[in-house]
Protein backbone atom coordinates (compact mmCIF):
# COMPACT_ATOMS: atom_id res chain seq x y z
CA UNK A 1 0.00 0.00 0.00
CA UNK A 2 2.62 2.67 1.17
CA UNK A 3 4.82 1.24 -2.47
CA UNK A 4 1.63 2.30 -4.49
CA UNK A 5 1.27 5.38 -2.46
CA UNK A 6 4.55 6.65 -3.73
CA UNK A 7 3.88 5.47 -7.16
CA UNK A 8 0.78 7.42 -7.32
CA UNK A 9 2.69 10.76 -6.10
CA UNK A 10 5.51 10.39 -8.60
CA UNK A 11 3.21 10.05 -11.02
CA UNK A 12 1.74 12.98 -10.24
CA UNK A 13 4.37 15.08 -10.42
CA UNK A 14 5.36 13.83 -13.32
CA UNK A 15 2.68 14.71 -15.18
CA UNK A 16 2.86 18.15 -13.25
CA UNK A 17 6.17 18.96 -14.50
CA UNK A 18 5.34 17.96 -17.68
CA UNK A 19 2.74 20.01 -17.82
CA UNK A 20 5.27 22.85 -17.25
CA UNK A 21 7.36 22.18 -19.69
CA UNK A 22 4.95 23.04 -22.48
CA UNK A 23 5.77 25.89 -24.38
CA UNK A 24 3.62 28.90 -23.85
CA UNK A 25 4.08 32.08 -25.48
CA UNK A 26 0.35 33.82 -25.32
CA UNK A 27 0.77 36.73 -22.30
CA UNK A 28 4.61 38.29 -21.83
CA UNK A 29 5.25 36.46 -18.33
CA UNK A 30 4.38 32.88 -19.94
CA UNK A 31 7.18 33.89 -22.66
CA UNK A 32 9.69 35.23 -20.57
CA UNK A 33 9.68 31.89 -18.63
CA UNK A 34 9.61 29.51 -21.56
CA UNK A 35 12.67 30.90 -22.96
CA UNK A 36 14.29 30.73 -19.09
CA UNK A 37 12.68 27.81 -18.46
CA UNK A 38 14.37 25.93 -20.81
CA UNK A 39 17.84 26.92 -20.62
CA UNK A 40 18.10 25.41 -16.93
CA UNK A 41 20.50 22.87 -15.82
CA UNK A 42 17.60 20.36 -15.59
CA UNK A 43 15.23 21.54 -18.19
CA UNK A 44 17.51 21.89 -20.83
CA UNK A 45 15.73 22.08 -24.13
CA UNK A 46 17.16 24.95 -26.49
CA UNK A 47 15.00 24.35 -29.01
CA UNK A 48 11.88 25.35 -26.79
CA UNK A 49 13.74 27.96 -25.65
CA UNK A 50 14.08 29.57 -28.54
CA UNK A 51 10.78 29.28 -30.31
CA UNK A 52 10.55 32.80 -28.16
CA UNK A 53 13.18 34.44 -30.94
CA UNK A 54 11.73 36.12 -33.55
CA UNK A 55 13.29 35.94 -37.11
CA UNK A 56 15.07 33.02 -36.49
CA UNK A 57 14.75 29.41 -37.15
CA UNK A 58 17.01 26.40 -35.71
CA UNK A 59 20.48 26.98 -34.38
CA UNK A 60 20.54 30.69 -35.32
CA UNK A 61 17.72 30.87 -32.93
CA UNK A 62 19.09 29.05 -30.10
CA UNK A 63 22.22 30.52 -30.41
CA UNK A 64 19.89 33.79 -29.68
CA UNK A 65 17.75 32.11 -27.29
CA UNK A 66 21.26 31.36 -25.22
CA UNK A 67 23.64 34.67 -25.16
CA UNK A 68 20.30 36.37 -24.53
CA UNK A 69 19.96 34.53 -21.11
CA UNK A 70 23.97 34.75 -20.50
CA UNK A 71 23.74 38.87 -21.09
CA UNK A 72 20.73 39.05 -18.34
CA UNK A 73 22.95 36.37 -16.02
CA UNK A 74 25.92 38.34 -16.73
CA UNK A 75 24.57 41.64 -15.82
CA UNK A 76 22.47 39.73 -12.27
CA UNK A 77 19.80 40.99 -14.11
CA UNK A 78 16.99 38.77 -11.85
CA UNK A 79 13.97 38.26 -13.69
CA UNK A 80 11.20 38.19 -10.85
CA UNK A 81 7.35 36.73 -12.68
CA UNK A 82 5.77 37.92 -9.79
CA UNK A 83 5.68 41.43 -11.38
CA UNK A 84 5.64 40.43 -15.23
CA UNK A 85 2.17 40.64 -16.30
CA UNK A 86 -0.06 37.84 -17.74
CA UNK A 87 -2.60 39.74 -19.54
CA UNK A 88 -2.67 38.24 -23.57
CA UNK A 89 -3.51 42.10 -24.23
CA UNK A 90 -0.68 44.15 -22.03
CA UNK A 91 -0.39 47.61 -23.32
CA UNK A 92 3.07 49.17 -22.58
CA UNK A 93 2.66 52.66 -20.48
CA UNK A 94 6.08 53.76 -21.36
CA UNK A 95 5.16 55.91 -24.14
CA UNK A 96 4.42 53.31 -27.26
CA UNK A 97 1.18 54.21 -28.72
CA UNK A 98 -1.61 51.11 -30.39
CA UNK A 99 1.89 49.00 -29.16
CA UNK A 100 1.13 45.87 -27.40
CA UNK A 101 4.86 45.87 -25.26
CA UNK A 102 6.70 44.84 -22.33
CA UNK A 103 10.17 46.12 -21.25
CA UNK A 104 11.51 43.70 -18.46
CA UNK A 105 13.84 46.03 -16.96
CA UNK A 106 13.32 49.56 -18.29
CA UNK A 107 16.04 51.04 -16.17
CA UNK A 108 19.03 48.78 -16.48
CA UNK A 109 18.79 47.43 -19.79
CA UNK A 110 15.12 48.69 -21.75
CA UNK A 111 16.57 46.82 -24.91
CA UNK A 112 15.27 43.61 -23.32
CA UNK A 113 11.71 43.27 -24.13
CA UNK A 114 8.75 41.31 -25.71
CA UNK A 115 5.69 41.85 -27.89
CA UNK A 116 2.83 40.34 -29.24
CA UNK A 117 2.94 39.50 -32.79
CA UNK A 118 -0.05 38.11 -34.22
CA UNK A 119 -1.32 35.94 -30.67
CA UNK A 120 2.14 34.99 -29.88
CA UNK A 121 4.57 37.29 -27.64
CA UNK A 122 8.03 37.14 -28.50
CA UNK A 123 11.34 39.17 -27.65
CA UNK A 124 10.68 42.15 -30.03
CA UNK A 125 12.31 43.06 -33.15
CA UNK A 126 14.37 45.59 -31.41
CA UNK A 127 15.67 42.87 -29.15
CA UNK A 128 16.91 40.68 -31.34
CA UNK A 129 18.81 43.00 -33.20
CA UNK A 130 20.55 44.19 -30.16
CA UNK A 131 21.67 40.77 -28.98
CA UNK A 132 25.02 40.47 -30.49
CA UNK A 133 26.14 44.02 -29.50
CA UNK A 134 24.37 43.60 -25.61
CA UNK A 135 26.50 40.51 -25.81
CA UNK A 136 30.17 41.98 -26.82
CA UNK A 137 29.62 44.91 -24.19
CA UNK A 138 28.95 42.55 -21.78
CA UNK A 139 31.47 40.14 -22.57
CA UNK A 140 34.16 41.66 -24.03
CA UNK A 141 36.60 39.83 -27.16
CA UNK A 142 39.43 39.27 -24.72
CA UNK A 143 36.60 36.74 -22.41
CA UNK A 144 36.83 33.87 -24.81
CA UNK A 145 40.70 34.52 -25.35
CA UNK A 146 41.26 33.75 -21.74
CA UNK A 147 39.11 31.16 -21.54
CA UNK A 148 41.39 29.04 -24.49
CA UNK A 149 44.61 29.64 -22.76
CA UNK A 150 43.18 28.34 -19.21
CA UNK A 151 44.87 25.26 -18.28
CA UNK A 152 42.28 22.00 -17.57
CA UNK A 153 43.51 23.10 -13.52
CA UNK A 154 42.34 26.40 -13.51
CA UNK A 155 38.72 24.99 -13.98
CA UNK A 156 38.64 22.79 -10.75
CA UNK A 157 36.33 24.15 -8.52
CA UNK A 158 36.80 25.26 -4.77
CA UNK A 159 34.05 26.25 -2.72
CA UNK A 160 31.88 26.25 -5.73
CA UNK A 161 34.03 28.57 -7.67
CA UNK A 162 36.91 27.87 -10.34
CA UNK A 163 40.57 28.28 -9.68
CA UNK A 164 41.09 30.99 -12.07
CA UNK A 165 37.93 32.86 -10.97
CA UNK A 166 39.55 33.29 -7.45
CA UNK A 167 42.89 34.50 -9.03
CA UNK A 168 41.15 36.89 -11.67
CA UNK A 169 39.24 38.54 -8.72
CA UNK A 170 43.13 38.98 -7.11
CA UNK A 171 43.94 40.52 -10.17
CA UNK A 172 40.76 42.83 -10.56
CA UNK A 173 41.51 44.12 -7.03
CA UNK A 174 44.74 45.14 -7.97
CA UNK A 175 43.67 47.10 -10.96
CA UNK A 176 41.04 48.64 -9.62
CA UNK A 177 43.48 50.09 -7.15
CA UNK A 178 45.65 51.21 -9.05
CA UNK A 179 42.64 52.62 -11.72
CA UNK A 180 41.62 54.21 -8.32
CA UNK A 181 44.80 56.13 -7.71
CA UNK A 182 45.41 57.70 -11.14
CA UNK A 183 41.95 58.56 -11.52
CA UNK A 184 41.71 60.69 -8.44
CA UNK A 185 45.28 62.43 -9.50
CA UNK A 186 43.38 63.26 -12.91
CA UNK A 187 40.26 64.21 -11.50
CA UNK A 188 41.48 66.90 -8.79
CA UNK A 189 43.53 68.44 -11.47
CA UNK A 190 40.85 68.73 -14.20
CA UNK A 191 38.39 69.71 -11.25
CA UNK A 192 41.28 72.47 -10.58
CA UNK A 193 41.48 73.55 -14.32
CA UNK A 194 37.59 74.03 -14.92
CA UNK A 195 37.62 75.83 -11.00
CA UNK A 196 40.06 78.40 -12.48
CA UNK A 197 38.95 78.65 -15.72
CA UNK A 198 35.34 79.51 -14.41
CA UNK A 199 36.78 82.04 -11.16
CA UNK A 200 39.91 83.08 -12.30
CA UNK A 201 41.48 82.46 -9.07
CA UNK A 202 42.52 79.75 -6.36
CA UNK A 203 40.66 80.02 -3.26
CA UNK A 204 41.79 77.60 -0.58
CA UNK A 205 38.47 76.70 0.66
CA UNK A 206 37.30 75.50 -2.95
CA UNK A 207 40.55 74.04 -2.99
CA UNK A 208 40.20 71.56 -0.38
CA UNK A 209 36.53 70.98 -1.63
CA UNK A 210 37.65 69.51 -5.13
CA UNK A 211 40.25 67.20 -3.34
CA UNK A 212 37.26 65.64 -1.52
CA UNK A 213 35.22 65.78 -4.58
CA UNK A 214 38.05 63.94 -7.03
CA UNK A 215 37.42 61.04 -4.30
CA UNK A 216 34.11 59.68 -5.07
CA UNK A 217 34.73 60.51 -8.92
CA UNK A 218 37.76 58.21 -8.85
CA UNK A 219 35.30 55.90 -6.95
CA UNK A 220 32.77 55.97 -9.87
CA UNK A 221 35.11 55.29 -12.39
CA UNK A 222 36.21 51.72 -10.66
CA UNK A 223 32.57 51.00 -10.40
CA UNK A 224 32.27 51.67 -13.67
CA UNK A 225 35.44 49.52 -14.31
CA UNK A 226 34.15 47.27 -12.63
CA UNK A 227 30.66 46.92 -14.08
CA UNK A 228 32.29 45.78 -17.05
CA UNK A 229 34.38 43.72 -16.23
CA UNK A 230 32.43 41.43 -13.34
CA UNK A 231 30.71 39.87 -16.18
CA UNK A 232 34.11 38.47 -17.72
CA UNK A 233 34.47 36.35 -14.70
CA UNK A 234 31.54 34.47 -15.84
CA UNK A 235 29.70 34.12 -11.65
CA UNK A 236 26.40 32.66 -11.23
CA UNK A 237 23.35 34.51 -11.70
CA UNK A 238 22.37 34.60 -8.35
CA UNK A 239 26.54 36.09 -7.39
CA UNK A 240 25.71 38.93 -10.59
CA UNK A 241 22.68 39.84 -8.98
CA UNK A 242 23.88 40.56 -5.57
CA UNK A 243 27.24 42.04 -6.75
CA UNK A 244 25.16 44.39 -9.31
CA UNK A 245 23.12 45.56 -6.23
CA UNK A 246 26.06 46.48 -4.11
CA UNK A 247 27.52 47.76 -6.70
CA UNK A 248 24.55 50.26 -8.30
CA UNK A 249 24.13 50.97 -4.16
CA UNK A 250 27.26 52.59 -4.01
CA UNK A 251 27.38 54.15 -7.62
CA UNK A 252 24.11 56.14 -6.59
CA UNK A 253 25.99 56.54 -2.94
CA UNK A 254 29.05 57.99 -4.97
CA UNK A 255 26.75 59.96 -7.11
CA UNK A 256 24.98 61.72 -4.11
CA UNK A 257 28.09 62.71 -2.37
CA UNK A 258 29.81 63.87 -5.65
CA UNK A 259 26.25 66.07 -5.85
CA UNK A 260 26.28 67.35 -2.24
CA UNK A 261 30.01 68.47 -3.30
CA UNK A 262 29.32 70.28 -6.23
CA UNK A 263 26.52 72.18 -4.33
CA UNK A 264 29.34 73.09 -1.96
CA UNK A 265 31.78 74.03 -4.89
CA UNK A 266 28.92 75.90 -6.09
CA UNK A 267 28.03 77.62 -2.61
CA UNK A 268 31.33 78.16 -2.49
CA UNK A 269 32.29 79.99 -5.85
CA UNK A 270 28.30 82.17 -4.87
CA UNK A 271 29.52 82.87 -1.82
CA UNK A 272 32.67 84.67 -2.78
CA UNK A 273 31.05 86.42 -5.90
CA UNK A 274 28.43 87.77 -3.05
CA UNK A 275 30.74 89.30 -0.89
CA UNK A 276 31.86 91.92 -3.73
CA UNK A 277 28.35 92.56 -4.03
CA UNK A 278 27.22 95.53 -2.09
CA UNK A 279 24.01 94.30 -0.57
CA UNK A 280 24.51 91.45 1.72
CA UNK A 281 20.99 90.15 1.10
CA UNK A 282 22.86 87.99 -1.17
CA UNK A 283 25.14 86.97 1.70
CA UNK A 284 22.03 85.17 3.50
CA UNK A 285 21.08 83.69 0.07
CA UNK A 286 23.53 81.44 0.87
CA UNK A 287 22.59 79.67 3.17
CA UNK A 288 19.27 79.11 1.98
CA UNK A 289 20.29 78.19 -1.56
CA UNK A 290 22.62 75.60 0.40
CA UNK A 291 19.79 74.23 2.41
CA UNK A 292 17.48 74.00 -0.82
CA UNK A 293 19.78 72.34 -2.88
CA UNK A 294 21.18 70.12 -0.51
CA UNK A 295 17.33 68.83 0.07
CA UNK A 296 17.30 68.19 -3.81
CA UNK A 297 20.13 66.19 -4.34
CA UNK A 298 18.86 63.68 -1.27
CA UNK A 299 15.75 63.63 -1.93
CA UNK A 300 16.43 62.63 -5.86
CA UNK A 301 19.01 60.06 -4.68
CA UNK A 302 16.74 58.60 -2.28
CA UNK A 303 14.33 57.97 -4.96
CA UNK A 304 17.18 55.88 -6.97
CA UNK A 305 18.00 54.01 -3.99
CA UNK A 306 14.01 52.61 -3.66
CA UNK A 307 14.57 51.63 -7.15
CA UNK A 308 17.12 49.47 -6.69
CA UNK A 309 14.67 47.43 -3.89
CA UNK A 310 11.92 47.54 -6.42
CA UNK A 311 10.22 50.23 -4.74
CA UNK A 312 8.11 51.99 -7.75
CA UNK A 313 9.16 55.54 -7.11
CA UNK A 314 5.98 56.86 -9.44
CA UNK A 315 3.45 55.64 -6.51
CA UNK A 316 6.44 57.32 -3.81
CA UNK A 317 6.21 60.25 -5.90
CA UNK A 318 2.08 60.46 -6.11
CA UNK A 319 1.95 59.98 -2.01
CA UNK A 320 4.50 62.64 -2.00
CA UNK A 321 2.57 65.00 -4.11
CA UNK A 322 -0.68 64.35 -2.18
CA UNK A 323 0.97 64.34 1.23
CA UNK A 324 2.76 67.67 0.26
CA UNK A 325 -0.96 69.13 -1.06
CA UNK A 326 -2.32 68.11 2.38
CA UNK A 327 0.23 69.50 4.10
CA UNK A 328 -0.10 72.50 2.12
CA UNK A 329 -3.76 73.33 2.82
CA UNK A 330 -3.27 72.46 6.09
CA UNK A 331 -0.31 75.22 6.82
CA UNK A 332 -1.37 78.37 3.95
CA UNK A 333 0.43 80.39 6.01
CA UNK A 334 3.77 78.82 5.75
CA UNK A 335 2.97 78.60 1.79
CA UNK A 336 2.39 82.31 2.16
CA UNK A 337 5.59 82.83 4.14
CA UNK A 338 7.73 80.96 1.74
CA UNK A 339 6.50 82.83 -1.08
CA UNK A 340 6.97 85.96 0.47
CA UNK A 341 10.85 84.84 0.53
CA UNK A 342 11.14 84.72 -2.61
CA UNK A 343 9.93 88.19 -3.58
CA UNK A 344 12.27 89.27 -1.37
CA UNK A 345 15.31 87.82 -2.84
CA UNK A 346 14.00 88.75 -5.94
CA UNK A 347 12.39 92.41 -5.62
CA UNK A 348 15.58 92.79 -3.30
CA UNK A 349 13.34 96.21 -1.19
CA UNK A 350 16.29 96.07 1.50
CA UNK A 351 19.81 94.52 2.52
CA UNK A 352 20.74 93.33 5.37
CA UNK A 353 22.02 95.44 7.84
CA UNK A 354 19.57 98.41 6.01
CA UNK A 355 17.51 100.08 8.88
CA UNK A 356 14.17 99.77 7.56
CA UNK A 357 10.65 101.62 8.23
CA UNK A 358 7.50 99.04 8.18
CA UNK A 359 4.90 100.07 9.52
CA UNK A 360 5.46 100.80 13.01
CA UNK A 361 8.27 98.57 13.26
CA UNK A 362 11.59 100.53 12.70
CA UNK A 363 14.80 98.78 12.72
CA UNK A 364 17.86 97.18 11.08
CA UNK A 365 17.38 94.06 9.25
CA UNK A 366 19.72 91.15 10.39
CA UNK A 367 18.45 88.19 8.73
CA UNK A 368 16.13 87.10 5.84
CA UNK A 369 14.46 83.43 6.71
CA UNK A 370 12.84 80.88 5.18
CA UNK A 371 9.37 82.22 6.60
CA UNK A 372 10.27 85.18 8.77
CA UNK A 373 12.26 88.34 8.82
CA UNK A 374 14.49 89.51 12.03
CA UNK A 375 14.49 92.99 12.66
CA UNK A 376 16.69 94.31 15.64
CA UNK A 377 15.20 97.79 17.05
CA UNK A 378 17.02 100.76 18.71
CA UNK A 379 16.62 99.50 22.03
CA UNK A 380 17.98 96.11 21.03
CA UNK A 381 14.68 94.04 20.80
CA UNK A 382 14.02 91.86 18.09
CA UNK A 383 11.14 91.91 15.74
CA UNK A 384 10.04 88.55 13.89
CA UNK A 385 8.16 89.33 11.32
CA UNK A 386 6.22 87.01 8.75
CA UNK A 387 7.71 87.35 5.02
CA UNK A 388 4.31 87.18 3.56
CA UNK A 389 3.42 90.61 5.37
CA UNK A 390 6.48 91.95 4.59
CA UNK A 391 6.21 91.51 0.99
CA UNK A 392 2.92 93.39 1.15
CA UNK A 393 3.66 96.26 3.56
CA UNK A 394 4.68 99.52 3.03
CA UNK A 395 8.64 99.55 3.59
CA UNK A 396 10.54 103.14 3.99
CA UNK A 397 14.50 101.90 3.66
CA UNK A 398 16.50 104.41 4.89
CA UNK A 399 19.83 102.21 4.08
CA UNK A 400 19.24 103.28 0.71
CA UNK A 401 19.46 107.10 1.26
CA UNK A 402 22.54 108.47 -0.45
CA UNK A 403 23.07 110.50 2.70
CA UNK A 404 22.01 111.29 5.88
CA UNK A 405 19.73 114.73 6.37
CA UNK A 406 20.22 116.75 9.01
CA UNK A 407 17.16 119.35 9.79
CA UNK A 408 17.52 121.56 13.09
CA UNK A 409 16.82 125.15 14.32
CA UNK A 410 19.05 127.19 16.13
CA UNK A 411 17.14 129.95 18.46
CA UNK A 412 19.29 133.54 19.10
CA UNK A 413 18.04 135.65 21.82
CA UNK A 414 16.03 138.45 20.41
CA UNK A 415 18.72 141.48 21.58
CA UNK A 416 21.32 139.74 19.21
CA UNK A 417 22.83 142.40 16.95
CA UNK A 418 22.66 141.46 13.55
CA UNK A 419 25.89 141.67 12.43
CA UNK A 420 26.81 139.01 14.68
CA UNK A 421 23.76 136.96 13.60
CA UNK A 422 25.09 137.66 10.40
CA UNK A 423 28.66 136.29 11.53
CA UNK A 424 26.88 133.31 13.52
CA UNK A 425 25.29 131.84 10.27
CA UNK A 426 28.78 132.48 8.44
CA UNK A 427 30.36 131.19 11.10
CA UNK A 428 28.64 127.71 10.88
CA UNK A 429 28.43 127.67 6.93
CA UNK A 430 32.33 127.49 7.47
CA UNK A 431 32.36 125.04 10.26
CA UNK A 432 30.17 122.61 7.54
CA UNK A 433 32.31 123.24 4.60
CA UNK A 434 35.99 122.14 6.85
CA UNK A 435 33.39 118.98 8.29
CA UNK A 436 35.04 115.90 6.91
CA UNK A 437 31.69 114.25 6.95
CA UNK A 438 29.58 116.28 5.54
CA UNK A 439 28.36 117.42 1.85
CA UNK A 440 29.83 120.81 1.61
CA UNK A 441 28.30 121.88 -1.65
CA UNK A 442 24.83 121.31 -0.08
CA UNK A 443 23.66 122.51 2.39
CA UNK A 444 21.50 125.59 3.85
CA UNK A 445 22.01 127.93 7.11
CA UNK A 446 19.71 131.01 6.89
CA UNK A 447 17.89 133.46 9.42
CA UNK A 448 14.56 131.97 8.70
CA UNK A 449 12.35 133.84 11.41
CA UNK A 450 11.29 134.90 14.73
CA UNK A 451 9.83 132.61 17.38
CA UNK A 452 8.04 133.20 20.39
CA UNK A 453 10.78 133.43 22.65
CA UNK A 454 14.04 133.75 19.84
CA UNK A 455 15.55 134.20 16.42
CA UNK A 456 14.99 131.21 14.45
CA UNK A 457 18.36 129.83 12.63
CA UNK A 458 17.64 126.91 9.96
CA UNK A 459 20.37 124.67 9.55
CA UNK A 460 19.70 122.00 6.77
CA UNK A 461 22.73 119.63 5.72
CA UNK A 462 23.73 116.11 4.76
CA UNK A 463 26.13 113.27 6.08
CA UNK A 464 27.89 111.27 4.06
CA UNK A 465 28.13 108.14 6.37
CA UNK A 466 25.03 105.83 6.20
CA UNK A 467 26.15 104.53 9.00
CA UNK A 468 23.74 105.64 12.64
CA UNK A 469 26.92 105.41 15.14
CA UNK A 470 29.19 107.32 12.57
CA UNK A 471 26.22 110.25 12.35
CA UNK A 472 25.58 110.62 15.56
CA UNK A 473 29.57 111.15 16.20
CA UNK A 474 29.69 113.66 13.48
CA UNK A 475 26.52 116.17 14.73
CA UNK A 476 28.73 115.45 18.12
CA UNK A 477 31.32 117.34 16.66
CA UNK A 478 29.26 119.78 14.69
CA UNK A 479 27.40 120.66 18.05
CA UNK A 480 30.98 121.39 20.08
CA UNK A 481 32.01 123.75 17.51
CA UNK A 482 29.03 125.17 17.15
CA UNK A 483 29.05 126.02 20.78
CA UNK A 484 32.60 127.40 20.74
CA UNK A 485 31.65 129.57 17.88
CA UNK A 486 28.64 130.71 20.04
CA UNK A 487 30.80 131.92 23.04
CA UNK A 488 33.60 133.23 21.01
CA UNK A 489 31.33 135.70 19.51
CA UNK A 490 29.85 136.22 22.49
CA UNK A 491 26.18 134.97 21.08
CA UNK A 492 23.68 133.40 23.40
CA UNK A 493 20.99 130.97 22.77
CA UNK A 494 17.51 131.62 23.71
CA UNK A 495 15.37 130.19 25.86
CA UNK A 496 11.34 130.23 27.00
CA UNK A 497 11.25 133.55 29.15
CA UNK A 498 9.37 136.20 30.40
CA UNK A 499 10.98 139.93 30.14
CA UNK A 500 9.78 142.51 32.92
CA UNK A 501 9.88 146.26 31.38
CA UNK A 502 11.58 148.38 34.51
CA UNK A 503 12.48 151.18 32.60
CA UNK A 504 10.28 153.52 34.20
CA UNK A 505 11.00 152.96 37.38
CA UNK A 506 13.01 155.56 39.13
CA UNK A 507 17.07 154.82 39.71
CA UNK A 508 16.65 151.64 37.64
CA UNK A 509 18.65 150.73 34.52
CA UNK A 510 18.08 148.26 32.01
CA UNK A 511 19.71 145.19 32.00
CA UNK A 512 21.46 145.08 28.51
CA UNK A 513 24.00 142.76 27.44
CA UNK A 514 27.36 144.57 26.12
CA UNK A 515 27.83 142.50 22.18
CA UNK A 516 31.12 143.61 20.77
CA UNK A 517 30.13 143.79 16.82
CA UNK A 518 33.61 145.03 16.08
CA UNK A 519 33.80 143.60 12.27
CA UNK A 520 37.76 142.67 12.96
CA UNK A 521 37.06 140.94 16.31
CA UNK A 522 33.87 138.76 14.24
CA UNK A 523 36.60 137.93 11.31
CA UNK A 524 38.90 136.85 13.99
CA UNK A 525 36.64 134.76 16.50
CA UNK A 526 35.67 132.72 13.19
CA UNK A 527 38.95 132.12 12.24
CA UNK A 528 39.68 131.20 15.41
CA UNK A 529 36.77 128.93 15.83
CA UNK A 530 37.70 126.95 12.11
CA UNK A 531 41.23 127.03 13.07
CA UNK A 532 40.25 124.71 16.34
CA UNK A 533 37.59 123.09 14.67
CA UNK A 534 40.29 121.58 12.27
CA UNK A 535 42.57 120.58 14.61
CA UNK A 536 40.36 118.68 16.48
CA UNK A 537 38.61 117.19 13.49
CA UNK A 538 42.10 115.67 12.03
CA UNK A 539 43.33 114.40 15.61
Amino acid sequence: MKKFLILIGFLTISSYAQKTVEVDLSNPRATIYTHLYFLQSDSYQPVKSATTIQGYKGDKAIQKAIRLKKIMDGKGLFVDFNRISSDPNFSDTIGYVNSYKYVLFPSRMPLISVEKIDNKWLYSSETIRNIDVMYSEVFPWYVQKIQNIIPAVGHKKLFGLEIWQFMAVVVLLILVIVLFYITKRIAFFILQKVQYRITRNQNEEVKKVLKKLAHPISLLVVIAFIGRVFPSLQFSLEVNTFAFLGLNIAKTIFWIYVFLKLVQVVIQIYAEFAKRTHGKLDDQLVPILNNFLTGIVIFLGVLKLLTLFGVDTTTVIAGASIGGLAVALASQDTVKNLIGTFMIFLDKPFHIGDWIEADSVVGTVEEVGFRSTRIRAADTSIYQIPNSKLAEIVINNKGLRLYRRYNTQLGLRYDTPPELIEAFVKGIKEIIVAHPETRSESFNVEFTGFGDSSLLIMLNMYFKSLEWGTEQSSKHRLHIAIVKLAKVLGVEFAFPSSTVMIEQFPDKNTIDLKYNTAQSTIDMAIQKTVEEFKKSDSK
